[in-house]
C-alpha cells in the first residue's frame, strides 16, 4: 500500500473516531434539550409562585420540579460518562478544553439546584433572583450545544447543529418573553422599559427563527410554517400588540396574566416538537455519516477521488472577521410601580444580560453560517453546470475549481458568476 493510500485510510479512520464522538455528543444534546424545556417551565412556575408570595402556582411548581428532576437524572447519566476516568477506551473524542469547562459549569449548576429550590420554598429568594439563577444554568446548557456545533467538521451535521442551536435559542428567548409579559399583564400595565424589553425579545426571536428556517430541511421548514399558521400565534400577537402599545391595557381583559402565561406556554410547548425532530435529525445524520465513512474504507475509495474533495470550510471565509454586535441601548428607569414590585426589580437587567450572552455565542457562529451559505451557492452552480453542460457532479466541480484557479478568483465568486449568468440568460428568454 502506497504512502498516500495509508494516509487517506488513516484519515478515514480518524474521521470515524471523530464522528463517533460527535454521535455521543448528539445524545447529550438531546438530553440537554429535554432538560432545558423542563427548566424553562419550572422557571416560569417559580417566578409566579414567588411573585404572588406563594399564593399561586404552588401545585404547578411541584409538578414542574418533578419533571425537571426526571430530565436531570437522564442528563447526569450521560455526563457521568465524561466525568468518569476511562481505562478501557480512549477519552471522549470531542471533549476539548472548552467543552469540558462548559460541562463542568453545567454540573455545578445541577448540584446547586436543590438548594435553590429550598430557598424558593422558604421565600428567601426574590422572583428576580430565581430567574437569574435559572437563566445562568440554561445559558451554560445552551453553551454546550454551541461547543458541539463548533467541533463538528461535517457540513451536514454542522447544518443541523446550527439549526438546532438557533431554534433552541429562540425558544429560550420566548421563555423570557413569557416571564416579562406575565408580570406586566398581572400588574395591569407596561411601562416603556418593559415595552422595550418585549420588543427586543420579539426581534431577537425572529432573528433566531429566520436563521433556523434558512438552513432547516424542507420537511422541518414546512412544519415550522404550518406551526406559525396555528391560532395560538395569532392570539399571542394580539396580546403582544396590547403590551407594546403606549396606551393603557383595556380594563375588560379577563385575567390577562393567566391568559398570557397559558398562551405563551402553549406556543413554547409546540416548539418542543420541532426541537425534538431536530435532535432526531442530528442523531440520524451522525449515524448515516459513520456508515458512509465505514463503507468508503471497505470499498477502498481511490486516492484521487478523496484528494479532489473540497474542504467544507473555505480558508478565506474562515479568516473573515465577524463584526462585533452593537450593545443594546439602556432601557431607562422603571416606573414607581415597577420599582415597588418584588417580581420585576431587576427583570429587565436579567433579560439583557442573558440576551448578551446568547448573542455572543450567536456571533461566534456567524462564520459557520456564512460558510454554509457559500456552500449552498457552490452546489447550485454545480447543478446549473450539470443541467446546461450535461456534466457529472465531479466534472462540474472540477470545472468550477479550474476556472477559479485560472482567473485567480475565489471559488465562491466563480460560482456566483455562473448563477448570475444563467439567471440573466434565462430572463432574456422570457
Amino acid at each position: 500500500m502506497e504512502a498516500i493510500d495509508r494516509l487517506l485510510r488513516a484519515a478515514k479512520i480518524s474521521e470515524i473516531e471523530q464522528l463517533t464522538g460527535l454521535a455521543e455528543t448528539a445524545a447529550v444534546v438531546g438530553d440537554i434539550s429535554h432538560f432545558v424545556h423542563a427548566l424553562q417551565r419550572e422557571r416560569g412556575a417559580s417566578s409566579i409562585y414567588l411573585g404572588s408570595q406563594g399564593r399561586r402556582f404552588a401545585t404547578q411548581r411541584r409538578q414542574r420540579i418533578a419533571d425537571s428532576r426526571q430530565a436531570e437524572i437522564t442528563l447526569r447519566q450521560r455526563l457521568e460518562e465524561w466525568a468518569t476516568p476511562q481505562t478501557d477506551r480512549a477519552p471522549h473524542r470531542l471533549a476539548n478544553t472548552r467543552l469540558l469547562i462548559r460541562v463542568a459549569a453545567v454540573w455545578h449548576g445541577l448540584d446547586a439546584l436543590p438548594g435553590i429550590r429550598l430557598e424558593i420554598d422558604a421565600h428567601r429568594l426574590t422572583a428576580d433572583d430565581a430567574v437569574r439563577l435559572f437563566n445562568r444554568l440554561i445559558s451554560n446548557l445552551l453553551s454546550v450545544i454551541f461547543e458541539a456545533a463548533d467541533t463538528a467538521g461535517d457540513i451536514e451535521i454542522t447544518r443541523v447543529l446550527v439549526c438546532l442551536f438557533h431554534f433552541i435559542q429562540g425558544k429560550e428567548l420566548a421563555g423570557q418573553e413569557r416571564a416579562c409579559g406575565a408580570f406586566g399583564f398581572t400588574l395591569g400595565a407596561f411601562d416603556e422599559a418593559h415595552r422595550q424589553t418585549l420588543r427586543q425579545l420579539i426581534d431577537a426571536q425572529q432573528r433566531c427563527f429566520e436563521t433556523f428556517a434558512e438552513f432547516a430541511s424542507a420537511d422541518l421548514a414546512s412544519r415550522w410554517r404550518r406551526e406559525l399558521d396555528q391560532p395560538v400565534h395569532g392570539a399571542i400577537d394580539r396580546l403582544r400588540e396590547l403590551a407594546t402599545q403606549e396606551t393603557p391595557l383595556p380594563g375588560d381583559l379577563d385575567d390577562p396574566g393567566e391568559q398570557w402565561f397559558a398562551i405563551a406556554t402553549q406556543r413554547i410547548d409546540a416548539m418542543k416538537g420541532i426541537e425534538d425532530r431536530l435532535v432526531e435529525e442530528l442523531q440520524h445524520s451522525c449515524r448515516e455519516r459513520i456508515v458512509q465513512t465505514e463503507r468508503d474504507i471497505e470499498n477502498g475509495s481511490g486516492p484521487q477521488e478523496a484528494l479532489n474533495g473540497e474542504p467544507w470550510a473555505a480558508p478565506l471565509n474562515l479568516l473573515l472577521e465577524v463584526p462585533a454586535s452593537d450593545q443594546a441601548a439602556g432601557l431607562g428607569a422603571l416606573t414607581a410601580n415597577t420599582m415597588d414590585s418584588r417580581f420585576s426589580r431587576s427583570l429587565i437587567d436579567l433579560v439583557q444580560l442573558q440576551n448578551a450572552r446568547l448573542q455572543q455565542i450567536s456571533d461566534e457562529l456567524e462564520t459557520t453560517r456564512r460558510t454554509l451559505r457559500d456552500r449552498k451557492r457552490i452546489d447550485r452552480a454545480k447543478g446549473l453546470l450539470m443541467t446546461h453542460r450535461q456534466l457529472s457532479e465531479d466534472e462540474a466541480y472540477r470545472l468550477l475549481r479550474k476556472t477559479a484557479m485560472d482567473q485567480s478568483k475565489p471559488l465562491i465568486e466563480v460560482a456566483q458568476n455562473v448563477i448570475d449568468l444563467v439567471e440573466m440568460l434565462s430572463s432574456k428568454h422570457l
